[in-house]
């Protein structure tokens, strides 16, 4: 085995940590008989030589040893070694791709290429695996195959030839899997796969097979899908909850329910014709694989499970539904009662990401979510907590169930971590992001701790006047913060949240901070005392003299932020237009954006700087055109001449919109029949968030978004005394 390996010249090579002459160690380390060797060869693979997804001359290199492992019967594991090739083979770049190639990325564009044809070209190894007697390979060919094989009719015919005759359940599932993802790169196949995965997701099939099948069609051939299909799956649910499961390698518990005669029948009846595929439907990145989320399970998540892979067909199923938000909120609504603890969690995650990526009516599902709070399995309860979290208003239907479970956990009211501040625990989050008055002691329990969380500011303020009782207890703190270099970490959540209550009475308090503060993260400091201060509003008047002062030699301190303050606190637009025109000259972009938006604020005693804002229309940086068409519009009294910039702005960028509506809505800018109410009205017609991101997501995407919809029903209707409520 490994027959000239040493005459590889891997010195040469590179992989994502430097010189490439431990691979031949990491190689020899997948043929090991001790298991932990060959994890640990493993994870050196996906983490170094295929770091990411990415293919450098190495990962070229390994493929023929790779290989020479993968039809070694006496090798074990060999299909994590299926599934490292498939992962390597099967990234190709398609035509939309190229075009977005730089001249950086050509060499790697190359590699990717290259991976896929020398995979592709040994990928008939996998044919033999598909009835090896260990499992794990088994397991991995048929993914292999239909990601791989250049001859996908072959493939598809031996998926419905080894169906009926695999022992294993999870194997079975993999085939059918397999069959999905053919469908989906040979669209000339779809027809074909779709009418097989019907048979096999009709009556007279296990229930995991069954689940499986409807989850391929969803993603797949979505309108072959039945029309009950929510009665169907949740009666599948419970049909495997009821029924228990053995691991790969041991005959299917379930088989007795579809014995392979009736298997081999059902599948034999369908037509083995099939025309020519059409080139494949090439993807940057295979997909997750049922697979791969098998392995990634924790033992905590799979031990005692009816069905541990019941979350990942799921989770295909949803991903096929797509944009159906009433049958996946029916079918999560259906999960959510289910008497299995695991279910429930995977139907939190699978609702997190639902109400993230998609609008639609959410009370049910949210009163449920609230439900799980009460549950005595923690990880149930602090999964809800997590999510209702996230949702900010939506979260209302669990306003009791949240704050009965804050009453009933003092001990969760603060979350301490390992490494960095302690923060509130989620439960008391979510119930102070909906104003809810019951929030206040927990707050007031953690501005008694040593170390304040970092997030009680941002708490205070989502409750705004209903956290008044704490004014007390924030000045107290915040006169107890040492000016040492921790005083920004100790001083900035007390001053939010004075800044959010406007609690003028802090004055003393704050003023000590603007004036002591320490050079470490000074500029930080005296920033945010400048915002309480300029929260205060007239009421700050006795610190004019102060500011005036600081606005004439600012230091470290951004002038911006002091002439802010100052007109806040002093309406004297003659002190501080001069340091905002000067502003606009600052080389970075958000100095500038600062100065462009505090002119906004002045509104039309600001008029003299239209022309310098107008100016800024056409400037390379987008958000920076959009804060000074809105200035522009505020200090001119004119807002048409800065719609046309808005609504260019709304197309290219969404993450703009929320911006552009406040001013649309404000502005009253919506005339009947005009571009601005045709753009509003399009985007709550849209299903989709605008911020929906595949792969990541921020922690106020949701919050978000609702305030967009908000803002777009505001500005048609042109009454700006709505409330951004929905």
């Amino acid at each position: 085995m490994f027959a000239g390996i040493d005459e590889v010249d891997w010195g040469s090579m590179e992989h994502a940590y430097g010189p490439a002459d431990d691979v031949p160690e990491m190689l020899r380390g997948l043929a090991s008989a001790d298991p932990a060797e060959r994890e640990a060869a493993l994870d050196g693979m996906y983490g170094a030589v295929h770091h990411q997804g990415d293919v450098y001359a190495c990962t070229l290199a390994c493929i023929p040893f790779l290989f020479e492992l993968v039809v070694d019967p006496g090798i074990q594991d060999r299909g994590s070694i299926v599934e490292l090739l498939t992962s390597i083979g099967g990234i190709d770049l398609d035509g939309d791709d190229e075009d977005e190639i730089d001249e950086d990325e050509i060499e790697g564009a190359a590699n990717y290429a290259m991976a896929a044809t020398a995979v592709t070209a040994g990928a008939g190894v996998f044919f033999e695996l598909m009835a090896d007697e260990d499992p794990g390979a088994r397991l991995s060919a048929p993914l292999a195959l239909a990601t791989l094989h250049s001859h996908p009719v072959q493939v598809l015919a031996l998926l419905r030839e080894r169906l009926p005759v695999e022992p294993a359940e999870e194997v079975r599932l993999a085939l059918v899997e397999a069959a999905g993802r053919i469908a989906l790169r040979h669209r000339a196949l779809a027809g074909q796969a779709a009418d097989w995965l019907t048979r096999l997701a009709g009556a007279g099939f296990p229930p995991g097979l069954r689940l499986a099948a409807l989850a391929q069609l969803a993603r797949c051939a979505p309108d072959a899908l039945p029309g009950d299909v929510v009665r169907v799956v949740t009666g599948l649910l419970r049909q495997l909850r009821s029924v228990p499961v053995r691991r790969a390698g041991a005959a299917s518990a379930v088989d007795a329910q579809a014995g392979p005669a009736e298997a081999v029948a059902a599948v034999d009846a369908h037509s083995e014709a099939a025309g020519t595929g059409e080139p494949p439907v090439e993807e940057r990145a295979a997909p997750l694989t049922l697979v791969g989320q098998l392995r990634a399970l924790p033992d905590e998540e799979t031990s005692g499970r009816t069905a541990p892979w019941t979350a990942d067909l799921l989770r295909t199923l949803h991903v096929g539904l797509d944009d159906r938000v009433a049958e996946r909120t029916a079918l999560l609504t259906d999960q959510l009662r289910s008497p299995d603890h695991q279910q429930r969690i995977d139907a939190l995650r699978m609702s997190s990401g639902l109400v993230r990526a998609w609008r639609g009516s959410y009370e049910e599902l949210v009163r449920l979510v609230g439900e799980q709070l009460a549950t005595p399995e923690p990880r149930l309860a602090e999964t809800a907590a997590h999510v209702l979290e996230e949702l900010f208003g939506l979260a209302a239907p669990a306003a009791d169930a949240l704050a009965a479970r804050v009453a009933a956990d003092p001990g969760a009211w603060v979350q301490d971590w390992p490494s960095g501040p302690p923060g509130l625990g989620s439960a008391v989050k979510a119930l102070a992001r909906l104003g809810d008055t019951r929030a206040v002691p927990a707050l007031a329990a953690a501005l008694e701790r040593p170390e304040v969380p970092h997030d009680v500011g941002f708490a205070i303020g989502c409750l705004g006047t209903a956290a008044a009782p704490l004014t007390a207890l924030l000045r107290r703190r915040l006169g107890e913060v040492r000016l040492h270099e921790g005083a920004y970490d100790q001083a900035s959540p007390l001053l939010t949240g004075l800044t959010a209550l406007r609690a003028d009475e802090a004055m003393p308090e704050v003023l000590r901070v603007l004036r002591g503060a320490p050079e470490y993260r000074g500029e930080w400091l005296r920033t945010a005392a400048l915002r309480a201060l300029g929260s205060f509003g007239p009421a700050a008047h006795s610190a004019v003299p102060e500011l005036r002062v600081l606005l004439r030699r600012p230091g470290n301190t951004s002038a911006t932020e002091v002439a802010e303050a100052l007109w806040a606190v002093d309406g004297d637009a003659d002190a501080v237009l001069p340091v905002l025109i000067e502003g606009l000259q600052a080389e970075r972009a958000h100095e500038r954006r600062s100065a462009v938006n505090a002119l906004g604020r002045l509104g039309t005693q600001a008029a003299v700087t239209a022309p310098r804002l107008r100016a800024l229309l056409g400037h390379e940086e987008l958000w920076l055109r959009v804060d000074a068409a809105i200035a522009l519009g505020d200090v001119s009294g004119r807002a048409e001449e800065s719609v046309p910039v808005l609504l260019a702005a709304w197309e290219k960028n969404r993450h703009v919109r929320v911006r552009v509506a406040e001013c649309l809505a404000r502005t009253g800018a919506a005339g009947a029949g005009s571009d601005v109410a045709r753009v509003l009205r399009a985007e709550l017609a849209s299903v989709r968030r605008h911020n929906a991101m595949d792969g990541g997501y921020g922690s106020h995407d949701t919050y978000e978004d609702e305030k967009l919809l908000a803002l777009c029903r505001q500005a048609l209707l042109g009454d700006t005394g709505k409330g951004l409520t929905t």
